[in-house]
């Protein structure tokens, strides 16, 4: 089985800065593959491992994603093979945009039986790319997954919903978002490290996958954080009924 899973870099959520004006400052920021993403990658190859195939890793994005760093992360954890799309003009690119690109990437790189995403980006988190991307391939496309059996050409699927889980039967080729709660990325060890980097890194600019006319739809004008406010330090003492009566009476007047 041909397997592309798609991955994100964001920046470190504890080494986010709230500034003074509630802007948010990433300058001093390690940056990462995103948590949902390193699901999409385990789920990837844990099929491979199964059944057999071969892993293939894609992201996109500005310069930023283009480090050592980044790309033994993400070859240390299975995939044989990388590819990037570097572009400055991907900078902040929006799910459409970021869609777009993707299918022409997954175009280039030939045939695939499934493409695996991450149920949202650690950072916007719209859970809007996975399925744009299988529109825009012509593929079936499902969200929302918790468990894939690969049977055939065709694969077995769970969605867990708020009230009841679906059972589906998906035929190949498709396009699938995972959620986090799929597997237990692994944490690769220092000799799948020390092998990543030796494995192939295609990187391709915009103009390589004949991406020039990828457009963003949205524009994010500001993000800032709410507002910062002390703790109350308020500590309740005596019996649970005594506790439960003043933490009630403490929530009701900050409601007010």
């Amino acid at each position: 089985m041909d397997i592309v899973v798609c991955y994100k870099v964001v920046p470190d959520e504890q080494d986010i800065v709230i500034q003074v004006d509630q802007r948010l400052s990433f300058t001093k920021a390690e940056w990462k593959i995103g948590q949902y993403d390193q699901s999409a990658i385990e789920a990837g190859v844990q099929i491979a491992e199964n059944v057999g195939g071969k892993v293939l890793a894609l992201s996109i994005g500005n310069k930023t994603l283009d480090s050592s760093k980044l790309r033994k992360s993400a070859l240390s954890r299975g995939p044989g093979k990388l590819y990037l799309v570097v572009d400055e003009n991907l900078e902040g690119a929006d799910s459409f945009q970021t869609a777009q690109v993707l299918a022409k990437a997954v175009a280039k790189i030939g045939k695939f039986d499934l493409v695996i995403c991450g149920e949202g980006s650690s950072d916007l988190y719209a859970q809007q790319v996975g399925i744009q991307l299988g529109e825009l391939l012509g593929v079936a496309t499902i969200n929302a997954v918790s468990k894939i059996v690969p049977d055939g050409d065709k694969i077995i699927v769970e969605r867990t919903l708020e009230e009841e889980v679906e059972v589906l039967e998906v035929t190949l080729p498709a396009v699938i978002s995972v959620t986090s709660d799929i597997n237990l990325p692994r944490i690769p060890s220092l000799k799948e490290i020390l092998a990543a980097g030796k494995k192939n890194v295609t990187t391709w600019s915009l103009a390589d996958i004949e991406g020039q006319n990828c457009t963003r739809r949205t524009e994010v004008s500001s993000t800032l954080a709410p507002e910062q406010t002390d703790r109350k330090r308020i500590i309740l003492e005596g019996d649970l009924d005594a506790v439960v009566t003043q933490l009630y009476g403490h929530l009701r007047r900050e409601l007010q």
